[in-house]
């Protein structure tokens, strides 16, 4: 039994078919058969029931992928903990985050200490990041949505406040702030729905006790910004650099609009000396 038998079988596992399994791990689809082939040889017993072209996991095949994805996720641990012993230069770190702005420019400014840390960075989801954490395929969670989770461990690393952003020729621009239910009947910009900032966002407005009617949703803060400046709708800012780019911020009296961001990791799982090091670095940075 060979450790490249073991990762092709739990991608094909995963996907429940082998061609696109093949695409997914760049080898030919014959190549890729025989070697799931020759693994269930080995084991002498199938771990696919095979219908035609498709195949589903079967029984044995599923205890098999959690004994590999166990045996697999112990000897990732091993090899970060043999580069951790060789210093921080061969380090990586593993990154799931809902939103990539308030990251990129501490990334930047950590990487020019550390050059040759390997950063490795999914946006994920707080869903997808709480399983990511808990399956240990991630070091850590960024996000400003609250994750309740056993055995994750978090930490604040941001706060900031969350404006009301308009037109520089909206009726409210000469103001320096606002209450959020004064702009109730205004057409709105906000990101799409199930996006972590709109999840904050929703809940200003339902404490606002108003259901804004949204003329556009969006998936990135340039979107909005530019929107807003077109004098399309207001909209939720998180970021005072938004009256560089033109608008009109203006702070919410109420109700209190603010977020937080917290780190994530796990309890249970290595955590590396690169990930501590960053960990360290960015509550550090955003202080």
């Amino acid at each position: 039994m060979e450790m490249l038998q073991l990762r092709y079988f739990q991608k094909v596992a995963r996907m429940e078919h082998m061609t696109k399994a093949a695409q997914e791990l760049q080898i030919a689809q014959p190549a890729l058969s025989k070697t799931i082939a020759r693994l269930e040889e080995d084991l002498g017993v199938p771990l696919f029931d095979r219908i035609g072209k498709q195949i589903r996991l079967n029984s044995l095949g599923r205890t098999f992928l959690e004994k590999v994805d166990a045996a697999l996720e112990l000897l990732e641990e091993g090899r970060r903990e043999v580069s951790d012993l060789g210093g921080l230069e061969y380090g990586s770190i593993r990154l799931a985050m809902t939103t990539l702005d308030r990251l990129s420019d501490p990334l930047g400014a950590f990487l020019t200490l550390y050059p040759d840390v390997n950063i490795q960075i999914t946006q994920a989801s707080t869903e997808e990041m709480a399983r990511m954490l808990e399956a240990g395929s991630i070091d850590i969670g960024f996000t400003a949505i609250p994750i309740e989770q056993a055995g994750l461990t978090s930490a604040t690393v941001l706060k900031e406040d969350v404006y009301l952003a308009v037109p520089r020729d909206h009726r409210f621009a000469n103001r320096s702030s606002i209450r959020l239910s004064e702009v109730g009947d205004d057409p709105f910009i906000g990101y799409k729905e199930g996006y972590a900032m709109q999840k904050v966002n929703n809940n200003f407005f339902r404490q606002a006790g108003i259901s804004p009617k949204f003329v556009c949703q969006v998936d990135e803060p340039a979107a909005i910004v530019s929107l807003v400046r077109a004098g399309l709708g207001v909209a939720m800012f998180g970021c005072k650099s938004g009256e560089e780019a033109g608008l009109k911020l203006l702070r919410v009296e109420s109700p209190a609009c603010q977020r937080s961001y917290r780190v994530y990791w796990s309890e249970n799982r290595y955590f590396s000396l690169a990930a501590r090091k960053f960990l360290a670095f960015i509550e550090d940075y955003f202080k």
